[in-house]
């Protein structure tokens, strides 16, 4: 991490005297935005290791340890926009420190969890402080940072997530093999320590306006958006890929929920989301894009363990090495990537870097088995690194131009985005991945149909990438006509 932001070229000042260089406060404040990112993002994967050894520590079905992650994935999807929200009432840095503690005790909790249920409710408890800290450690650049290196600092946030999403399950099972179960959980607990001393030490001081100027908070669409959400978020992931009555009638529920929840802002005097902000078509493309991306980027988890092990026929430890380059490039490319929508503007490299993984994607979706690990892992470092660019500039163009009142929800709903994608991505993709290898059981399939359906896949994962292409070039020639528009008026 302090590699990363030396990374980050010397400051200039917003008026642009030049006479100053990125100060070491900047700097442990970053690193500790930094550590905000990665934790919650670590324990998004890191638990799927330890489910089987879970299921054998406390004598039970696949079905209940795998409320251990979903807990956590419902509190984070519930809660993340509310408690953005929530930071812009009663100050970022204040909520993000109590977010930052809570995840730790919780950590802790579920380290020391003499049972099953006591376990999960210290997930859920865990995804609270994770959704505080997800949300509000982007929120936090724009005080943090000048202006002209938001794109810096969104490309090392965006290699702090990528990172530890991708890196959980390699980490979880060296864990577990070395020192057991609860050291997955446990190792929360020092990072945190550091993590609550940086932030309370070098992040800007929460801005006091005036109590007339404090807006309300909406108690009902925040209930009413925590239920929808949690309702989708279950509909795609209980049943282990079986679509049954449970998942339609909570799929009716949700739609039912969005319904309610538009026709609650509209009423609201302090809403939580202000629907006029979704006609801004930077913001509406920016979250749609997300949402797309990070379904395509969960294919790569669902489907490279499987082609690598049964596709391919590689041991244990060498599909272990070559997933691995996965995180490895998005932790090298992810502050150039910053640095590079600093120069070079954020509509255009969120252009180039879908058209990279666009590409990667084809590519993957035409490549024979016989082109081996090389043809998997080569285009899958295209993805990644277009991905890493893609992020640091649609949370650039984002963030940029949010107003400060407003950036909690707008940096909660950014999140939003990216989880319900990757939640989508595992339900959909794996789906799409076991059709497409025509079989019940993927872990007995045949050799080349696990590699057909690791090209029907990513053909899917291209189609996904060319749509939100489509959506990033429509909302730049609209924004680029309503500027000429305001401009001529």
């Amino acid at each position: 991490m302090g590699f990363m932001l030396k990374t980050i070229i010397e400051e200039r000042d917003e008026a642009g005297t030049g006479s100053a260089k990125l100060t070491p406060s900047v700097r442990w404040a970053l690193a500790g935005l930094s550590l905000s990112m990665l934790m919650p993002s670590l324990d998004t994967s890191i638990a799927n290791a330890g489910l089987p050894t879970l299921a054998q520590a406390f004598d039970a079905s696949f079905q209940a340890v795998q409320w251990i992650v979903l807990a956590y994935l419902l509190a984070i999807t519930a809660l993340i926009v509310g408690v953005g929200r929530l930071g812009d009432i009663v100050g970022r840095r204040r909520l993000l420190l109590a977010g930052i503690h809570l995840f730790t005790v919780a950590s802790l909790l579920c380290g020391v969890a003499p049972t099953l249920w006591l376990l999960i409710a210290a997930r859920a408890a865990q995804g609270l402080g994770a959704a505080v800290m997800m949300a509000l450690a982007v929120a936090l650049v724009g005080e943090t940072v000048p202006k002209t290196k938001t794109g810096s600092a969104m490309g090392l946030l965006g290699t702090m997530s990528a990172l530890g999403t991708t890196l959980g399950p390699s980490l979880g099972g060296v864990l577990i093999a070395g020192l057991g179960w609860r050291t997955i959980f446990l190792v929360n607990v020092p990072l945190g320590i550091l993590n609550c001393l940086l932030a309370h030490r070098y992040l800007p001081a929460d801005r006091r306006g005036p109590k007339t100027d404090r807006a309300g908070f909406d108690n009902v669409g925040t209930l009413l958006l925590a239920l929808t959400l949690a309702a989708y978020a279950l509909a795609v992931t209980v049943g282990r890929g079986r679509f049954g009555p449970l998942n339609t009638a909570l799929l009716l529920s949700a739609v039912v929920g969005v319904c309610l929840f538009v026709l609650a802002e509209a009423r609201a005097a302090s809403p939580l989301i202000r629907l006029a902000m979704f006609r801004n078509p930077v913001l509406s493309a920016g979250l749609t894009m997300s949402t797309l991306v990070s379904t395509v980027m969960m294919a790569t988890l669902v489907v490279g363990p499987f082609y690598l092990s049964r596709g391919l026929g590689l041991r244990a430890a060498l599909v272990g090495l070559a997933l691995s380059v996965g995180p490895l490039v998005a932790a090298l490319t992810g502050v150039p990537a910053g640095r590079i929508v600093d120069r070079f503007g954020a509509g255009r490299m969120t252009v180039a870097g879908l058209g990279g993984m666009a590409a990667g994607s084809f590519i993957l979706s035409v490549m024979p088995a016989r082109s081996g690990v090389a043809g998997y892992v080569a285009p899958l470092v295209v993805i990644t690194a277009g991905y890493a660019l893609f992020q640091a500039a649609n949370n650039t163009a984002i963030m940029t131009d949010t107003r400060p009142d407003q950036r909690g929800v707008i940096s909660g709903m950014l999140s939003l985005s990216r989880n319900l994608g990757l939640i989508t991505g595992a339900s959909v993709m794996g789906a799409v991945f076991a059709l497409a290898s025509a079989t019940t059981d993927i872990t007995t399939a045949r050799p080349e149909a696990v590699a057909a359906g690791m090209r029907v896949t990513f053909a899917v994962a291209a189609v996904l990438i060319v749509v939100a292409l489509a959506v990033a070039v429509g909302s730049r020639a609209l924004s680029q006509s309503s500027g000429l528009a305001a401009g001529a008026s």
